[in-house]
């Protein structure tokens, strides 16, 4: 039994390490070529034999013949990013909250609808979010995106819906015998104590719109509208594989955001992901 036990530890470990390889490689590799000189996709060995910051300092200067506005694309990415964080955090808790504490007809209902609608990948309804942002004359504007990413937020409220069924209701009750109002209690009580899982949604609501590509490809139309997405992707697009260091230094400085959140606020995430798992 102990040598049976010690073979499927060994595999789990070799496994674990060949998933941690393939997860880190790339990443690894983007980053030793964003340092690279010169502007080859490939070379003999992963670690450059000399080091430069040009292609960081070529990303924040304006290039008469490339034009190549990262500061602005950064500029609108951070601009959506945020405002669908704000936005979504707030109509997913929202509407968690109403799902977990408030009984009325047609909630299971509607719980149900919701749980369908969030199995179907968001791309799928690209054509009607074009149709319908084309007859509200919205498209080619960040605000578009903003809209899109927030209405489907409440897509994703199942897991903040767990964590408020784990908070007491007593908490509630005590509060409404004493005259407060169903905001006042919100306001007062459930938010205070729901840290974790506001953190966890605002981070998640803000690093899908940071990295989506499909939407913001298939809205935003002008050059100077778009976003880093859509802008790394047409540098490498427009102008070959030769711009790849280029490519890889903006890529770098695209997950900066991401990682220096995850950082800080992983404890949280941990946290607001596994209460909010316990009941659904």
């Amino acid at each position: 039994m102990k040598k049976k036990r010690r073979i499927k530890l060994t595999i789990s470990y070799v496994l674990l390490a060949l998933i941690a390889i393939a997860c880190i490689y790339p990443a690894l590799w983007i980053i030793l070529s964003s340092f690279k000189v010169g502007d080859s996709l490939y070379s003999e060995t992963l670690i450059p034999q000399k080091l430069t910051f040009q292609h960081y300092a070529d990303l924040f200067r304006t290039q008469s013949d490339k034009d190549l506005p990262y500061v602005k694309w950064y500029w609108n990415t951070l601009k959506v990013a945020v405002s669908s964080m704000v936005l979504g955090t707030l109509v997913q808790i929202l509407t968690a909250y109403a799902m977990s504490r408030f009984r009325f007809k047609g909630r299971q209902t509607m719980m149900s609808v919701i749980l369908i609608l969030g199995m179907f990948p968001g791309f799928m309804s690209m054509i009607a979010v074009y149709v319908i942002l084309l007859q509200m004359n919205l498209l080619n504007s960040p605000w578009a995106l903003v809209l899109v990413y927030t209405s489907g937020a409440a897509l994703g409220m199942f897991v903040a819906k767990g964590f408020f069924d784990t908070i007491p209701r007593a908490l509630e009750e005590s509060a409404l015998l004493d005259g407060a109002s169903h905001f006042q209690i919100f306001r007062r009580i459930i938010l205070p104590l729901s840290t974790p899982i506001i953190t966890y949604i605002a981070i998640t609501t803000f690093t899908g719109a940071w990295v989506d590509f499909i939407f913001a490809r298939l809205i935003l139309r002008s050059r100077e509208n778009w976003t880093l997405a859509v802008g790394l992707y047409e540098l490498v697009n427009s102008y070959s594989s030769t711009e790849f260091t280029l490519f890889a230094a903006g890529s770098v400085l695209v997950a900066l955001p991401i990682t220096i959140l995850y950082m800080f606020l992983q404890r949280f995430l941990v946290h607001g992901l596994t209460a909010g798992a316990t009941k659904g």
